[in-house]
């Protein structure tokens, strides 16, 4: 399987050699730069071949609850007699826990193990989704969305952190690997949903709630206490940010995050509205849209090599440019569903690759990654709300001439934040 794969080839040798009881431990290798620019001490990697395995394979569920609401929403209307705006508050709720469980569990990071804070994430996730599938009304089924969302919030949180430091310079190419299997669960998702009818919702949900289970078994390959960067430790940086605040840095970083997400949201919502508008079929429409999720796993993949060589700024500054170029080439009718596959694309690093930057940049702001993750979560929130109204005063046809309007904001605050944290040698 191509994703088992890659990850094997990126984890550092040598690979342990389990012990006489089959405990599952982390990898040793030798002394590595950790994603925030600092010496890690040796033996600091976080997790076992296993241990990686089956966080990409919790990332590939938590894709696929988040979109498995969609397709199921036809169903649940009809069984609890909902209209589209209260249907459309199931995936509301799972944002709601998402960022609270972001929040949450970056307060205990650090004070609680690893393994407890994954494991409990896995739990919530899996009784959420249970909970959902065997609600006997509305309201608890939002409260075991909300649930679900807990959860949800707590995996992405705690293994994009991990992520970030656990493997030394490959911890790019890591991220990148790691947030591709969420676009596979956001494929496979409906996939599953159309295969068996939204009608059988319900065990979907209830076959995802018992996939998380056995990922607790795999947990103890997890380090259980991340390494403190020897720079943090001692309370040097290695070097000074050139001009500019901290906050002023962790505010651009936030912006980015807003608005890149805003697009991956804009696109994906009204990507099959213009392609309609401007003449296409509604089948091709929904291909092309399709294709272009798909892109963005594809590009996460192909991005995993690239960060072994090419600095995050570099790829977050080709990313933002490409974004815009093709963004701006969608407004051109015989040109958009390309274009839109070419945006699936590039956008697809800017996530992932901008954590180890954040944390290179900010290596005292510990809560900087809770925030721009959770910032991440409210930019899709916000992102079809504020496209709508923007739509109303424009028209459908202006769609990629808008989003390629936010583009070029992204790519302002890439150049700002490269300059904003271009560092000195610390003073001896």
């Amino acid at each position: 399987m191509l994703p088992v794969t890659s990850i094997l080839v990126a984890v550092p040798r040598p690979w342990p050699t389990p012990s006489s009881q089959g405990a599952c431990r982390p990898v040793t290798t030798e002394a590595a730069r950790s994603a925030s620019g600092a010496p890690a001490a040796p033996g600091a990697v976080l997790f076992s071949p296993s241990a990686v395995v089956a966080s990409c394979v919790g990332f590939v569920l938590i894709g696929a609850l988040q979109a498995l609401y969609g397709p199921a929403i036809p169903a649940f209307r009809e069984e609890y007699a909902l209209s589209p705006s209260a249907a459309g508050l199931g995936l509301s709720a799972h944002f709601v826990g998402g960022v609270a469980g972001v929040l949450l569990f970056d307060r205990i990071f650090g004070r609680v193990g690893n393994r407890r804070i994954l494991g409990v994430s896995y739990v919530l996730m899996a009784a959420g989704a249970a909970g959902f599938a065997l609600a006997p009304n509305w309201p608890l089924g939002l409260a075991a969305a909300l649930l679900a969302g807990l959860g949800f919030g707590g995996i992405d949180y705690g293994l994009n952190q991990l992520f970030a430091v656990g493997f030394g310079h490959r911890s790019t190419a890591m991220l990148n690997i790691l947030n591709a299997h969420f676009g596979v669960g956001a494929i496979l998702g409906p996939a599953l949903i159309a295969a068996v009818g939204a009608e059988h919702y319900p065990a979907v949900f209830l076959a995802f709630a018992a996939a998380n289970l056995p990922l607790l078994l795999c947990l103890r390959g997890v380090r259980d206490r991340a390494p403190q960067p020897a720079d943090a430790a001692s309370g040097e940086t290695g070097g000074q940010v050139l001009g500019r605040s901290l906050g002023s840095v962790l505010a651009v970083f936030v912006a980015l995050y807003v608005l890149h997400v805003g697009i991956e949201a804009g696109v994906g919502g009204w990507e099959p509205t213009h392609l309609e508008t401007v003449g296409y079929g509604a089948g091709v429409a929904a291909t092309a849209t399709s294709v272009y999720w798909l892109m963005m796993t594809v590009g996460r993949f192909l991005v995993a090599p690239l960060a072994l060589r090419y600095s995050p700024q570099a790829i977050i500054t080709v990313s933002c440019a490409g974004m815009t170029v093709c963004l701006l080439l969608a407004a051109v009718p015989g040109l958009a569903p390309y274009a839109y596959a070419g945006v699936g694309l590039f956008i697809a690093p800017i996530f992932p690759t901008g954590l180890p930057w954040l944390g290179r940049a900010a290596p005292r702001a510990r809560r900087a990654g809770a925030v721009v993750i959770a910032a991440s979560m409210v930019g899709g929130v916000v992102a079809g709300p504020a496209l709508g109204k923007a739509i109303e005063w424009s028209g459908i046809r202006a769609v990629p001439l808008l989003l390629c309007g936010v583009s070029a904001l992204c790519l302002a605050a890439t150049l700002w934040l490269i300059r904003a944290t271009r560092t000195t040698p610390a003073p001896r």
